[in-house]
């Protein structure tokens, strides 16, 4: 319940993602608030990294940060592991699945998203998201069942268990593609006795980048997708542009041309919607199931609600929904704080105003693409590869994480042998490889199909 009888003023943070805990952080550091912030997990991911846990490049614990870690010190904040179930936003009142309830002064609704599957037949079932850190781990064990698998028994590739299919050419596929690229190069390219799998063909692999647009990294340049689709099929990256995914089976694809490929990973980079927190809510959302909020951030009809990041369409200078990013879910964290203590201290809230500090994404091995600031000045290859490791590095919350993260990138670029990832998760051993839900000699194979090129 919120404080009676003093100046201290309660307020409720539902979600410990960049949003909220950026929003936490800035409010504890003023005594005259207490601050409550509720999360299912206790802790804070970095989401741009997530494909790095999943090719085992970094471990979770590089890219994972414990909320009461990052807040202690302060005696005025609370972090309670739970699942925000209902809100009341008239009352400012949040129900948990165990029953508790938790009502503020000022209630921030900061949430997140979760995959979009569209509405794609076997999608949710099949498929594997990446989206969270349990997701990352998730399909990291199952990246490595189909490597165990096939190296046990060379037949399964022609049953598609080295066949990966990533939906999405965004900045997620993308950098998912690359990264498995980059495996499969540096395979190809060792020694027989510094290969983790010797009796694996693992130039039987496929790997398709799946998008219904017409480029890979549509929010760039058009300089900068012809690089980014150069790169990816330097590495064996099969680009399917101008093309859906119509059905996802437990051992098969189907694409809108008509394509079936045989895969057991099919990895869904595909797009975000809000948590499903948002259909709770009893207010009309916007695009994605997102709350459309006002220019400073809070939500329309509500007194005290505020509504950040993901969560969120917060319009840019367009006037247009601002992108799903970090960096946007950080500063409208910050502002949302530096709001509420306007409204407490009864001045005027302000405006958040987004600075636009760039896009970037990793392409693979010595190959990046980078539009830096407002202008979006153009850097590729070398040079923006080097960006892209410092400025991930520097978003990490702790400098552990940072020394940690650069020691694990220096060992890869330089070192030789990759092959101690663990198996952690044996479930994803579990495989049908006779259900791809046709008989396998009407499959076809991933190359039969011409590759539309980026323009």
């Amino acid at each position: 319940m919120s404080e009676k009888g003093n100046s201290v003023k309660h307020i409720v943070i539902v979600g410990g993602g960049f949003a909220g805990l950026n929003c936490a952080r800035k409010l504890v550091a003023n005594p005259n608030v207490r601050v409550t912030l509720l999360d299912k997990n206790n802790y804070q991911q970095f989401q741009p990294l997530l494909y790095q846990v999943a090719t085992a490049n970094l471990s979770p614990s590089n890219i994972a940060f414990n909320l009461r870690g990052t807040l202690i010190g302060h005696s005025n904040v609370d972090v309670k592991m739970t699942e925000v179930v209902s809100i009341d936003l008239n009352t400012r009142t949040v129900e948990t699945a165990q029953g508790q309830q938790y009502q503020g002064d000022f209630l921030v609704l900061a949430a997140g998203s979760q995959a979009n599957f569209f509405g794609t037949p076997g999608a949710n079932e099949h498929s594997y998201p990446l989206y969270s850190l349990h997701d990352a781990e998730r399909l990291r064990s199952r990246i490595l069942a189909m490597l165990e698998s096939a190296d046990r028994d060379p037949s399964l590739i022609a049953k598609g268990a080295l066949n990966f299919v990533i939906v999405g050419a965004g900045p997620t596929g993308t950098e998912m593609a690359g990264a498995f690229g980059d495996m499969l190069q540096s395979s190809l390219k060792r020694k027989t006795r510094n290969q983790p799998y010797k009796d694996l063909a693992v130039d039987q692999g496929q790997i398709l980048l799946v998008d219904g647009g017409h480029a890979v990294l549509s929010a760039f340049s058009p300089a900068a997708q012809t690089y980014a689709a150069k790169m990816l099929e330097q590495r064996g990256v099969q680009l399917r542009l101008h093309t859906k995914v119509k059905e996802v089976g437990s051992g098969h694809v189907v694409l809108s041309d008509g394509t079936r490929v045989l895969t057991h990973t099919v990895i869904w980079a595909g797009g975000l919607k809000a948590a499903s927190l948002s259909s709770n809510l009893r207010v009309e959302t916007g695009d994605g199931g997102r709350i459309d909020v006002q220019a400073d951030l809070t939500v329309p009809g509500f007194k005290g609600v505020y509504a950040l990041g993901d969560f969120a369409n917060i319009a840019g200078k367009d006037g247009s929904p601002l992108p799903q990013l970090g960096s946007v879910a950080e500063q409208s964290g910050k502002r949302c704080a530096k709001n509420i203590l306007l409204d407490i201290a009864g001045k005027p809230r302000e405006p958040f105003h987004y600075l636009d500090k760039g896009i970037m994404a990793m392409i693979g091995r010595n190959s990046a693409v980078a539009e830096v600031g407002e202008h979006r000045h153009e850097l590729e290859g070398v040079i923006a590869f080097a960006a892209w490791i410092g400025v991930h590095a520097a978003l990490l919350t702790s400098t552990r994480a940072k020394i940690e993260a650069f020691v694990e990138w220096a060992w890869d670029y330089f070192g030789e042998a990759r092959g101690d990832a663990i198996l952690d998760r044996t479930q994803e051993l579990q495989i049908n490889w006779d259900d791809d839900g046709e008989e396998p000699a009407s499959a076809v194979n991933p190359t039969s199909s011409p590759t539309n090129k980026a323009s």
